[in-house]
């Protein structure tokens, strides 16, 4: 079965280079996404964060296995919990005039992971990249 990958884009009021700073510092990554303890924007990389809702956890593992500084990053998405499943996730990067940039992500993979849990649904991936790059991303680089 051929399953398409999620994809959001939005565009901002931000020139590349500081949604490619937000998106690749660590620093800046826990403003808006999720507390890193490192992360560095080169290919093998390995790092780890938790992240859900009120109810619930789960250890993120990803390895960076691809970056084009300021166009294009991609890392595997993984739980250690739930070893059957592996995803990637992607940020481009396309400038949209001086100030303007728009980013498209696509994660794919998404039906790897198990499909009687909610919280791997593809609703809920979407209500949550919606959120991170609507919202939290958005505010972030327009308002600094």
């Amino acid at each position: 079965m051929e399953t398409k990958p999620l994809i959001v884009e939005r565009i901002y009021n931000a020139s590349i280079q500081k949604v490619w700073k937000a998106i690749t510092d660590k620093d800046q990554m826990k403003e808006w996404y999720f507390a890193l303890k490192e992360f560095k924007p080169e290919k093998g990389f390995k790092f780890q964060f938790t992240g859900g809702d009120e109810n619930v956890q789960y250890l993120h593992e990803c390895e960076v296995i691809f970056v084009d500084p300021p166009h294009k990053l991609s890392y595997s998405w993984t739980y250690p919990e739930h070893n059957n499943g592996y995803s990637v996730v992607t940020w481009e990067l396309f400038e949209e005039g001086e100030q303007k940039t728009r980013l498209r992500l696509s994660h794919e993979g998404l039906e790897s992971f198990p499909k009687d849990n909610p919280n791997f649904a593809i609703t809920s991936f979407t209500e949550g990249w919606n959120f991170i790059l609507g919202e939290s991303l958005k505010n972030y680089v327009e308002k600094h």
